[in-house]
């Protein structure tokens, strides 16, 4: 089915106005209700109008996304937005002036890195997480065998370069290695039974706290380097508390000589010690300084391959060779290419989506048939580049496969429309083996550039469409994260800039976006400071969803439309929204192959009884207020 969609559709284009993309044929208007996916109702609370597509010009369906519709394969569905539950605004970014943040940066950063062979994917991989340390969870901290585990220099990378490492997974790995000193100051219960050691806890020494405690840098003697203040940890203090709670309840002879020595200074010296006796952070010098443990990153010293050894390894020869076998040998340079195909039906791209579903949607079945019908049947006709027009891209108007490919393997496919004026995202799959690259983001900002690149051929085409924009899902919010875009206002189809939008949607999650200049007034008082200010804040931070949900880039649940899920409401229903006849006396419509405008039907059929009548003239009203009456005039409507 999903080739002979594509066929169909390129067979209207052999039309009249074949080169613009033939003639576009919808039928049955109705009202659709499905259980919704954004706030998992467990009744049909999600309300949407849905159209069936034989076939679509390419510019035809560009003016229905400008009225809110969306398509999920041939079947096109727009939110009935005041009685949804969940209201879906259409949002859209215009691509030459994408500010990217801070955290989109990292993102193409990391890409660049993995690359360049310098990020190893089992760092960052969830399905490749393993505990930092060597020890048992169920050995006691002060157990007499602990020894500071063997962890290769790549995992304890200089802080010079923390970038290429993820920070978090380096800061749990200290506060591992603080965890095993405190293990081995205080085995053997020299504190007695009753103190329990705390666990410790590694901070990001900021720029702030830096200058608080002189400077950004320790200036050492002539000749010695620099060292950079990178992390702190305060267990001291936490250790001295626990003691001082325990002492009260100790009565042995050891009270006093413990409790002679429990100041936050002395303890952290005596750990201090104990962690560069046994057991060097390659990179990182380790201080006590007013009770606090400091870490230190040698700034101008070159890095040395070297692992961190356990005590008992004080053979010269056999720490030579384990060195040699730890050096980080470079990697070799990794490939990434690029390459759009037009929709059609390929197994390597479902054997990925089948994963794709089953390990990150958690999908017990995935079906070929679904596949077909979701992403790859597409109702636009295929409009092929021509020499010297500038109004079509190199591509084409259309649907396609974007795959990408890293040393030849399918990592990613998004799946998009090109359209006269954009490119609409419409479902993005990827590898689960490679989440830790955040391909969603990843290819959200190769599309933007895509857009901004074909505009230097095609000039019309602008603007990069998101999918919907629910503000009543938190999840669904993160795409107001590429800034600055716009929503599309529900009833008089204007483009209004978000920040905007939002505060309206901050007091209802249905509103007339247009209307914002009822809020003018509003916008320009002092008490709306704060929200301004947030807003700032909102453009450096990270998106406001989880790493592993972060790819759920246009993957919204009421895209995944199927005829067995779905139910028309009835036309008594439809018929209170009649209109005037005279907005439906053009409609084209199709009878048998035949084209005959609605106002001549009974001249060419005969005489038609008057309740059938009735309800096609309501279904046609309602067809045409939701579609808007140039597009429903143009468009052949087929019953």
């Amino acid at each position: 089915m999903a080739d002979g969609a594509s066929s169909s559709g390129a067979a209207s284009a052999a039309g009249p106005g074949g080169g613009s993309g033939g003639e576009s044929v919808v039928i049955d208007y109705g009202r659709r209700r499905t259980t919704c996916g954004y706030c998992r109702s467990t009744g049909p609370t999600s309300i949407s109008h849905g159209l069936w597509a034989n076939s679509l010009r390419a510019d035809d369906y560009q003016a229905l996304l400008d009225h809110g519709w969306r398509r999920s394969g041939c079947f096109l569905y727009k939110p009935e937005m005041e009685r949804t539950c969940c209201p879906q605004y259409t949002i859209r970014l215009k691509a030459n002036d994408f500010i990217s943040s801070k955290e989109q940066g990292r993102v193409l950063k990391k890409m660049q890195r993995f690359l360049d062979g310098e990020l190893d994917p089992q760092v960052g991989s969830p399905q490749n997480k393993t505990s930092p340390t060597k020890r048992s969870l169920t050995e006691p901290m002060n157990s007499p065998t602990l020894k500071i585990s063997k962890i290769s220099t790549n995992e304890f990378q200089a802080a010079k370069c923390p970038s290429l490492f993820e920070e978090d997974e380096f800061i749990c790995c200290l506060s591992s290695k603080i965890n095993e000193a405190v293990g081995m100051c205080f085995q053997g219960g020299t504190l007695g039974s009753d103190v329990q050691l705390p666990k410790a806890v590694v901070k990001t020494v900021k720029p702030q706290i830096k200058k608080k405690v002189g400077g950004t840098s320790q200036e050492k003697k002539v000749g010695e380097p620099v060292q950079d203040l990178l992390y702190t940890c305060n267990i001291s203090f936490q250790i001295v508390a626990a003691i001082r709670r325990a002492l009260p309840k100790e009565k042995d002879a050891n009270q006093s000589e413990v409790g002679a020595d429990i100041s936050p200074n002395s303890i952290a010296e005596k750990l201090a010690m104990t962690m560069e006796r046994h057991g060097d952070i390659a990179g990182l010098s380790v201080k006590a300084c007013n009770g606090h443990l400091n870490f230190y990153s040698v700034t101008n010293q070159t890095m040395q391959n070297s692992i961190i050894v356990s005590p008992d390894k004080s053979s010269t020869s056999k720490q030579s060779s384990v060195n040699k076998n730890n050096v980080r040998v470079p990697q070799k340079r990794r490939k990434l290419e690029f390459k759009m195909r037009r929709s059609h039906f390929d197994p390597e791209e479902f054997a990925l989506y089948q994963r794709y579903q089953t390990k990150v949607h958690k999908e017990k079945v995935v079906s070929e048939s679904s596949y077909k019908r979701f992403l790859v049947d597409t109702p636009i006709v295929f409009v092929p580049p021509r020499s010297g027009d500038n109004t079509v891209p190199p591509c084409g108007f259309g649907s396609f496969h974007q795959q990408y490919r890293i040393d030849g393997k399918l990592v990613a496919v998004g799946v998009v429309d090109i359209l006269p004026k954009c490119l609409s995202s419409k479902y993005l799959f990827w590898d689960p083996d490679f989440a830790f690259l955040s391909l969603g983001k990843y290819t959200a900002l190769k599309e933007i550039d895509w857009v901004k690149t074909t505009q230097e051929h095609c000039p019309n085409l602008q603007y990069y469409y998101l999918g919907y924009y629910i503000h009543s899902c938190i999840k669904m919010r993160y795409k107001a994260a590429y800034r600055p875009s716009e929503l599309l206002c529900p009833v008089r189809y204007e483009w209004v800039c978000y920040d905007i939008a939002k505060r309206l949607l901050d007091k209802s999650l249905y509103s007339v976006l247009s209307d914002f200049a009822q809020i003018q007034d509003e916008m320009s008082q002092p008490q709306n400071s704060h929200l301004d200010n947030e807003l700032s804040k909102n453009e450096n931070c990270e998106s406001p969803i989880d790493e592993d949900d972060e790819d759920l880039s246009y993957d919204d649940p009421d895209m995944m439309v199927d005829e067995e899920m779905v139910r028309s409401e009835s036309n008594t229903d439809i018929m209170e929204d009649c209109s005037s006849i005279s907005d439906i006396e053009n409609i084209m419509m199709d009878l048998n192959g035949s084209r005959v405008k609605y106002k001549d039907l009974q001249g060419v059929v005969g005489r038609i009884e008057r309740r059938y009548l009735d309800q096609l003239e309501s279904q046609l009203s309602k067809y045409v207020e939701v579609v808007g009456k140039e597009l429903s005039d143009r468009m052949v409507y087929a019953l």
